[in-house]
């Protein structure tokens, strides 16, 4: 368990850096890969100011040769990505109705093609090494539907779908794959999906009285998910999909 190279991205900020920190602290080296690099770097010092390896990555999951040199940067300095944590998203709050094509694809590249991407570059040393942990984070708009981001559950609901048939094929090669969804969550991301409204503060009051538990999560309480699931303890849980969500999505 201790020294194997993960890989994190939108670990820049938001539930990724959380995530990146736990994985640091459970003895990973940890790559933090965003398309912000500047504060990919920042999360990186502060893993290695804690005394674990880190490296800031520059990667555009939604560009596959941004992807494939990242990959090829965590290798030749980190070595082969053992663990991965897709956790890189993007939407904007929307009816359907009101949407179009570019914001299809921009949806679809992030959230869905981008673990596509990062998931094909990395399975094939996971596979030769007989070792690995895949975690994508989806949303709870993935189980359920979420009015307003029809395309991004859209997207998140094909994540799961994806993460089981992948935990099917690659199994016996001692390789899990699992789905982490978070509910309403204290993030950046929240916050600019909330700011395209002129009644974000209403969103996210509304948000928090649908969970059972009054209140929006918290990134280190999806953290704390994601890296139980990408830990030896784990090693015979797959092709689940784990909601953090306060109770609002029950299954």
């Amino acid at each position: 368990m201790a020294g194997r190279v993960a890989l994190v991205t939108g670990g820049a900020g938001g539930i990724g850096r959380e995530i990146c920190l736990g994985l640091a602290r459970a003895g990973r080296r940890v790559a933090v890969a965003d398309l912000r690099l500047p504060e990919a770097a920042e999360t990186a010092a502060a893993i290695s100011a804690e005394g674990a390896g880190s490296l800031g990555v520059d990667m555009d999951v939604a560009d596959a040769d941004s992807v494939s040199r990242g990959l090829m940067t965590v290798r030749d300095e980190l070595g082969p990505v053992e663990v991965l944590v897709n956790c890189a998203g993007w939407d904007v709050l929307q009816p359907f109705v009101m949407t179009d094509e570019d914001l299809w694809d921009r949806v679809i590249e992030i959230n869905y093609k981008g673990p596509l991407r990062t998931t094909h570059g990395c399975l094939p040393a996971m596979i030769e090494a007989g070792y690995g942990r895949i975690v994508n984070v989806g949303s709870d708009a993935g189980r359920v539907g979420s009015s307003g981001e029809a395309v991004y559950a859209g997207a998140k609901g094909g994540v799961i779908a994806f993460t089981k048939t992948v935990a099917r094929e690659v199994a016996r090669h001692g390789i899990t794959a699992n789905v982490v969804c978070p509910g309403p969550t204290d993030t950046p991301l929240l916050a600019d999906i909330a700011s395209g409204s002129d009644a974000s503060d209403k969103i996210i009051a509304a948000m928090a009285r649908a969970v059972p538990m009054k209140r929006i999560g918290q990134p280190q309480e999806v953290a704390a998910a994601v890296v139980f699931l990408c830990s030896e303890e784990a090693a015979y849980i797959t092709g689940q999909t784990l909601s953090v969500s306060g109770g609002l999505t029950m299954a």
